[in-house]
């Protein structure tokens, strides 16, 4: 099979990468990379996949199959486009919009199943598939990596835990203006390693300031690495906003603290005041109501833990493939395919 794994935006790497590394565990699969220069100007994952800048070259390589974490796929590429999501909020309604560019959703759990089942109902001209998230497989296979640099930092900065910092980047929904102070705070009283890691689209004077906060206390660590999974493994809780990556950490059964979310009923302990997050740390680790709450997350929101979910993204699509066939395009009403060409541009489809 012919597999183009569509990269628009950086977050989505190492959604992909999972699906690379089940196709040349498969073997029998040719892969190729869309990545978005101008969005992805330096790709981390060169010189060890297959990859093209150019639209062109990716509409040449006529796949069989397209997968995106996104929410748009050029309608002139052929293959069966699959929708495989850049994560779990559920409160972003935004991810339950239907605009027509996917034949396959490829969902990560019951809540987000039924969801779709609906909508598939409504609209007629999809599918959708339970596969769980492939993240998750990452996560699985390197679980227990880091186990020895977690207990070196731990004993090289003399810390009782570590605690994760991941916000979002958005401007309106980010707790980076409000929370700066307060983070100091529990690092001094709680006598906890801070490891800060930013989206990589948050802006750079946030990421400015929170790199410099870093040189200024020993117990505040500013990471780097595209990949936020690392640091939740490593990590014993998290404090966020309305990240994606919430859920994720609740799905390790690690709690959560986040500050003014937009959740109307968050399955963790949220506070709206700065001051109340020493408070709210000693709470997380204590609660058995936050402990049933990240079990219910754990079986409706994604409960493939095996490893096995990029397997059953591309049996699902060779499952597709043997019963309609490879599309040739996705028929798109004119908005849809100006916005298309618009995002993308234009291929010579004679090339």
């Amino acid at each position: 099979m012919k597999i183009l794994l569509f990269c628009e935006n950086k977050y989505a790497v190492d959604i992909l990468n999972p699906l690379q590394e089940e196709a040349d565990r498969q073997g029998g699969h040719e892969v190729l990379w869309y990545v978005h220069k101008k969005k992805i100007p330096q790709f981390p994952l060169e010189g060890r996949v297959r990859f093209t800048n150019d639209m062109q070259a990716a509409y040449d390589f006529h796949p069989d199959a397209v997968f995106a974490p996104g929410n748009i796929v050029p309608y002139y590429l052929s293959g069966v486009k699959c929708s495989i999501f850049h994560g779990y909020a559920a409160e972003k309604r935004d991810q339950f919009r239907i605009r027509n560019y996917f034949d396959m959703y490829m969902t990560q759990g019951p809540y987000f199943t039924d969801e779709f089942l609906k909508l598939q109902k409504r609209y007629g001209d999809f599918e959708v598939l339970e596969t769980g998230w492939t993240r998750q497989d990452w996560t699985a296979r390197h679980r227990h990596d880091f186990e020895d640099e977690r207990q070196r930092l731990v004993a090289e900065h003399g810390c009782s835990r570590i605690v994760l910092y991941a916000p979002t980047f958005s401007p309106s929904l980010s707790s980076l203006p409000k929370i700066k102070q307060a983070l100091v705070r529990l690092v001094e009283e709680k006598n906890v390693l801070l490891l800060i890691k930013l989206h990589p689209l948050t802006c750079t004077e946030w990421t400015d300031e929170y790199r410099q906060l870093a040189t200024e206390n020993k117990n505040i660590l500013f990471e780097d690495d595209f990949s936020v999974t690392k640091y939740m493994l490593m990590a014993d809780m998290m404090i966020s906003d309305t990240s994606s990556t919430i859920y994720e950490m609740l799905l390790l059964d690690k709690p959560v603290i986040t500050l003014d979310t937009v959740s109307q009923n968050p399955y963790w302990k949220n506070i709206n005041d700065v001051s109340q997050l020493c408070d709210a740390y000693d709470e997380v680790f204590e609660s058995n109501e936050l402990k049933e709450l990240r079990q219910w997350i754990i079986a409706n929101y994604d409960p493939y833990t095996d490893g096995q979910c990029s397997r059953r993204m591309l049996d699902g699509v060779a499952d597709y493939i043997r019963r309609h066939g490879v599309p040739q395009k996705r028929k798109l009403n004119l908005w849809r395919k100006y916005m298309s060409i618009k995002t993308f541009g234009k291929v010579n489809k004679h090339s």
